[in-house]
């Protein structure tokens, strides 16, 4: 059942591979499809998955509803075998593709029949726009071999690395609040303003899109999401939001890791006020934060050529490089 208002999206056969029946996955099939991404993700020991929350969004995105932009590939007694998804937002130049295969199915061609169909997909996605072809984008951990050959095999080319960064909270830097800065716990109130500032923070960032109101919300709604623990800087004078940070808490980082961590979900400070130490005191805040709640350990990911020198910023904040993610694109 179509999303009242959501973007019409064009007829494209879905996927025929490995002896599955696939259809558009629906709401009631939530449960099947965060119990094939564990399944996945525990085979791959993936360092991370989409949660329930996430997944759930998918069946509210109205730029990118789910009857016309998701394949669920089911075997004979009708367990989710295999999945793949498309977004696209308005006027975006990339499409991105996620998918996955159980790991008792894959080596049957299923994964590469995903990922065409996909491509497909958004290549009628970007038409029905009026857009030239434009370019596929896939996010994957650098440590999966199965990924990397799927992907290179069909004609994607790295083009980016991001690296995930950690530091322990023990002798966590103290980072004075610079002058005519305030910084604020997150609260509601503050939600559009930092929306606004975050779209503007990121405008020069590679693969930055602005964030719609109903994408904000998909992030604050995450079940991950913790408000206690973000802050936003202010301007004393003015009470414009020059920065700010939004932190996430992962239940199962401690069984799968040993390690109990903060991470910084997303941190900006708009040009007009860069320069200053705000985002270093935005992340001496986050951190205090964590560790009042008892985390032993502070996370995050920045884009390993940011254009602001965010990577030498978190050197310098003492964090250290754990493991890298791979953006490969595909020009349709």
């Amino acid at each position: 059942m179509a999303i009242p208002g959501s973007t019409p999206c064009p007829a494209v056969p879905l996927p025929a591979a490995g002896g599955l029946s696939f259809r558009p996955l629906a709401a009631t099939d939530l449960d099947a499809w965060l119990a094939l991404t564990l399944r996945i993700a525990a085979a791959e020991d993936a360092p991370w998955h989409d949660t329930r929350s996430e997944l759930a969004t998918c069946f509210e995105d109205t730029d990118n509803p789910a009857e016309g932009n998701t394949a669920g590939g089911f075997d004979a007694p009708g367990v989710l075998r295999a999945f793949g998804r498309v977004t696209k937002h308005p006027g975006g130049a990339a499409g991105y593709a996620f998918g996955g295969v159980d790991p008792r199915w894959q080596r049957r061609g299923i994964g590469a029949a995903v990922l065409a169909w996909q491509e497909d997909l958004l290549r009628a996605r970007f038409a029905a726009e009026g857009q030239p072809p434009g370019t596929v984008r896939v996010y994957t951990p650098e440590a999966n071999p199965a990924h990397t050959s799927l992907l290179s095999g069909a004609g994607y080319s790295t083009v980016r690395y991001f690296s995930e960064m950690l530091r322990t909270l023990a002798g966590a830097p103290a980072v004075p609040v610079p002058a005519g800065i305030r910084i604020v716990a997150f609260a509601p109130g503050l939600s559009e303003a930092v929306r606004l500032a975050h779209n503007e923070a990121f405008a020069d960032h590679w693969g930055s899109e602005p964030r719609s109101i109903q994408r904000w919300g998909f992030l604050l709604a995450n079940e991950d999401f913790r408000p206690d623990w973000s802050a936003v800087a202010l301007d004393a004078a003015s009470g414009e939001v020059a920065g700010y940070q939004l932190s996430m808490y992962d239940p199962e980082r401690f069984p799968k890791e040993g390690r109990e961590e903060g991470y910084t979900e997303v941190l900006g400070v708009r040009r007009p006020w860069r320069h200053r130490g705000i985002a270093q005191a935005l992340l001496s805040d986050a951190m205090a934060r964590y560790k009042a709640a008892g985390m032993d350990h502070a996370c995050l990911d920045v884009d390993t050529e940011n254009p602001t020198g965010a990577l030498g910023l978190y050197e310098k904040m003492g964090y250290r490089p754990l493991r890298r993610t791979l953006a490969w694109d595909k020009a349709l």
